[in-house]
């Protein structure tokens, strides 16, 4: 068939290139265990090999138990798994126009039609365009030879433009013709062209990576091709698509953290020791205190105390954070959320409206608009913030409950009012820092972190992994 890659058995033995599989799986992060790995060679021994999308998703049925490490999974897989090796065999060239060049609308009229077209055959045709298109738009000559772009051939095509195209080209094949000029612009069809759009861009990516894995060894692009799992993205160097994968994260980790809120808190059945008790049990030992009496447990959810920064820095971090400490609300009998850059405001009021994803970030969107949270020049000053919670907010902290401070305490040299932090320290049963820089960056520049740790617990929280463990290892019960 024109345009279709060579299938290439791979150089070792199937069981050993399927555990290296799995190898590489782990040293991305996901768990495989022992009869995962015998469940996937199983399923490889029915399975048509020939078929890479069965193949695909009988490898992530058995090894796979999170729907989260998808894409690192099928990104893996293409990599251990390709389509062929080297370039596909073609018979046409792309669309030029009269003086040679590319001819990129044509193109574009070309991938419409492959698109919208549901035919047998359309699959392998769309194939073969997407090989051209790496091969001529993406191809560029770099100072270690021949290499490929996908960012170069999708900015030429750019296939969200494509998205009207492909809606109308449907509807033309749908004998509707009452709409005249807007075939197309019905939902049904613009739902469906934006997957075929976003399709493209992924087949245009597969192909780029499996010509760089051919060329520099799979391994090599294996370092910047293969993202990392959400649970470890970098809260302050996450993209917009990253914070969508994080913030997916959220609820699942929040179940997980109440179960073994309520265990520990389940477990800790003995009250403080009844010393009057115990030395009247004494007696009978001679006045020697062998058993330990203790008072019946009183079992209470304790308070928490939540003062975040919402700086540009840091504000997704302190999002995420917020949104975790939400879901867990059921485990405190309170919970207050104060804000600042500059100056500290209670926005508690603000996050009790609704705890549902998209009522989260309209919250945080009217809060950092309409809280008293900036008031001096817009960068985030700690020690003004602290010495103003001591002024104003003191009497929040009680014996019952926990302090937890979110941000990365860079200050911009600003005083940074240790005596203010102790004092809030001093009245809070707990209280925490969490910091989303490495620790190896506290104290560096403008953070006032080395000097914050000393009168307050202070945890690098870089991920959703970290802040996670965290969390549970920290809140009170």
């Amino acid at each position: 068939m024109a345009g279709a890659a060579e299938i290439v058995a791979p150089e070792v033995p199937l069981i050993d290139h399927l555990t290296g599989f799995v190898d590489e799986l782990r040293a991305r992060g996901i768990v495989v265990g022992p009869s995962s790995l015998i469940d996937a060679a199983q399923a490889v021994e029915v399975l048509d090999l020939l078929d890479r999308r069965t193949l695909r998703e009988g490898l992530a049925a058995t090894l796979i138990s999170d729907q989260m490490h998808r894409r690192v999974f099928d990104t893996v897989f293409d990599l251990w798994f390709p389509l062929g090796t080297g370039a596909r065999t073609a018979v046409s060239e792309l669309p030029r126009t009269s003086d040679g060049e590319v001819d990129v609308e044509a193109i574009r009229d070309q991938l419409a039609e492959l698109l919208a077209d549901e035919s047998p055959d359309a699959d392998a045709r769309l194939a073969q365009m997407v090989a051209l298109i790496v091969d001529q738009l993406g191809r560029y000559d770099s100072t270690r030879g021949e290499a490929y772009s996908a960012y170069q051939a999708l900015s030429q095509i750019s296939p969200q433009t494509l998205i009207a195209r492909i809606a109308a080209a449907m509807a033309g094949g749908d004998g509707d013709d009452s709409l005249g000029d807007r075939a197309g612009t019905e939902p049904r069809y613009r739902s469906a062209a934006r997957a075929r759009s976003a399709d493209l861009r992924a087949a245009i990516e597969s192909e780029t990576q499996r010509r760089m894995a051919g060329a520099k060894g799979r391994e090599r692009v294996a370092e910047y091709a293969v993202p990392q799992l959400p649970e470890n993205i970098n809260f302050l160097s996450a993209g917009a698509s990253d914070l969508a994968e994080i913030r997916r994260t959220i609820e699942p980790l929040a179940r997980l953290l109440a179960a073994k809120l309520e265990i520990r808190r389940r477990r800790s059945h003995r009250g403080a020791v009844d010393v009057r008790k115990t030395l009247r049990a004494s007696m009978s030992t001679g006045g020697v205190p062998i058993e330990l009496t203790h008072r019946k447990p009183r079992p209470g959810r304790p308070e928490l105390t939540v003062i975040c920064d919402v700086s540009g820095s840091v504000a997704g971090f302190s999002q995420f954070t917020l949104r975790l400490v939400y879901a867990l609300r059921q485990q405190f009998s309170k919970v207050r959320v104060f804000a600042f850059v500059d100056t500290v405001d209670e926005v508690t009021d603000f996050f009790d409206r609704g705890a549902d994803d998209e009522d989260f970030g309209t919250s945080m969107h009217r809060m950092i608009t309409t809280a008293r949270i900036s008031t001096r020049d817009g960068h985030s000053d700690y020690g003004n913030m602290l010495k103003g919670f001591v002024d104003d907010y003191v009497e929040s902290l009680t014996h019952r409950g926990a302090l937890l401070i979110l941000g990365d305490a860079r200050n911009n040299y600003h005083d940074p009012r240790l005596e203010a932090l102790r004092e809030l320290v001093d009245r809070a049963r707990h209280a925490y820092w969490l910091n989303p820089e490495a620790q190896r960056n506290w104290g560096t520049g403008d953070s006032a972190a080395t000097e914050y740790a000393e009168a307050i617990e202070m945890f690098e929280c870089r991920n959703a992994t970290q802040l996670g463990r965290v969390i549970a290892d920290l809140l009170p019960v």
